[in-house]
């Protein structure tokens, strides 16, 4: 069944609306429209695209803002402002920084139509943040065709091509984008590549010679985070913490990385560190990922109406994702399956299947069908979702869960093997499921 609000819940969601809400008035300066058109006695230098990817977003939506009340046809300043808010959406998990987004990309391709290939490359970039992924590919390569070595372009173009399942085009285009514009964007790319095709060896030489490189705080933040997140999956939780302080020490505030080492510290059996570090999360960052994440420390402890109340607050996210163009059928099975309608898991699960073939999509649907007890089916999902090489312990306990006999038993201690505290429910069902099998 479909987690009902508590009181305590229904409180905590309409805050997350409000603050969600709220923060698209404070950035768009009029109920989100984007900025005031009166003009100023002095404009500010709209900032590079560089500077959106160096920290200090908040700052930069301010100052181009300020720059097109005064320059409201600056249709350059237009695109950058829409990356802006696209930016500022995956920052700070809010969804609502979207139509903003949408505005200002087409208001920049409403005074300059031909040859904006920045535009495109924001729009393509908005598309993908909306997993609309054939939008995305499609946007990506008409800017290419304007400017091949736009970095946002080139690197849009990778995620689209790995999130609808086409992984050896991802892995040309990845080639081809560290040819033509090498740096920490595609960097982190090409090492998602090869970890994708099972080359963690490879993934994890990529992003140390990226981190060697990296001299702004938020480039270290970014980078070393990747890296920590890439041991946390091979189940290091010594090396991944190891990653995130760095991360922090970079950054204070970074979000992903304080995810990244509240997963480490409950590897490492710090259950109070990490639901620590999960609260500050989800405070700032409310993702289903990490909801989920924090339902589990608190219901593997006994606590289940606070479990209950982060479950809940994934429909919150999911349906204020919706109010704002993003497709979550992904999320949603995922969640759901776990700790919601099943029958809903599954529907979103094949909804996104039809649309895209990878990996991810094949474990969810797997997940979807044995949560409505459907088992033979979800066996051949769990072996496409394996079958890249891509090291995943929740994939290897999936498959283990929808098969029998001595695949099950394969499966299940591979999990474990990787990682053996995966998530605090899987990890604990894998060992059990392994006892009964011996």
């Amino acid at each position: 069944m479909t987690p009902r609000l508590s009181g305590r819940t229904a409180v905590a969601a309409c805050a997350l609306a409000l603050a969600l809400t709220g923060g698209a008035v404070v950035a768009g300066g009029h109920g989100g429209d984007g900025p005031d058109p009166a003009p100023t006695a002095v404009a500010p230098a709209a900032p590079s695209q560089r500077q959106l990817t160096t920290g200090g977003i908040d700052r930069a939506v301010r100052t181009l803002q300020a720059h097109l009340r005064a320059q409201p046809k600056d249709f350059g300043a237009w695109a950058t402002l829409g990356t802006a808010y696209v930016e500022q959406a995956r920052t700070l998990g809010d969804p609502s920084r979207y139509p903003q987004a949408q505005r200002a990309l087409a208001r920049s391709l409403e005074l300059r139509p031909d040859g904006n290939d920045a535009a495109l490359a924001g729009r393509a970039a908005l598309a993908a943040a909306r997993h609309d992924f054939h939008g995305a590919l499609r946007d990506a390569r008409r800017a290419l065709a304007m400017n091949p070595y736009s970095q946002r372009a080139l690197s849009t173009r990778i995620d689209a091509l790995v999130e609808l399942g086409r992984y050896e085009d991802a892995a040309r285009a990845a080639d081809q984008a560290d040819a033509r514009r090498p740096g920490l964007p595609v960097f982190t790319r090409l090492s998602y590549v090869r970890e994708l095709r099972g080359d963690v060896a490879g993934a994890r030489r990529v992003l140390k010679q990226a981190l060697a490189t990296a001299s702004a705080p938020a480039d270290e933040a970014y980078v070393a985070t990747a890296l920590g997140q890439l041991d946390w999956r091979q189940g290091d939780f010594t090396a991944a913490l190891r990653g995130c302080r760095r991360a922090l020490r970079a950054d204070s505030g970074y979000v992903p990385a304080l995810e990244c080492r509240a997963r480490a510290r409950a590897g490492r059996d710090d259950t109070a560190g990490a639901i620590r570090d999960l609260r500050g999360v989800v405070a700032r960052y409310p993702l289903p990922g990490p909801l989920v994440a924090l339902g589990e420390l608190y219901e593997a402890r006994g606590d289940l109406r606070a479990a209950r109340e982060q479950y809940g607050l994934v429909s919150a996210w999911v349906s204020l994702a919706r109010a704002n163009g993003v497709d979550v059928d992904l999320d949603t099975a995922l969640a759901a399956a776990d700790h919601g309608d099943r029958g809903a898991a599954l529907r979103a699960a094949r909804a996104e299947w039809a649309r895209r073939h990878t990996v991810h999509t094949a474990d969810a649907l797997a997940w979807a069908l044995h949560a409505n007890g459907q088992d033979a089916k979800a066996l051949r999902y769990a072996r496409f979702a394996t079958r890249t090489g891509f090291r995943d312990a929740s994939f290897f306990y999936h498959r283990g869960v929808v098969a029998r006999g001595a695949e099950r038993r394969e499966w299940l201690d591979k999990a474990l093997r990787l990682n053996p505290v995966f998530s605090p429910l899987g990890s604990a069902s894998a060992r059990s499921l392994l006892r009964g099998a011996s």
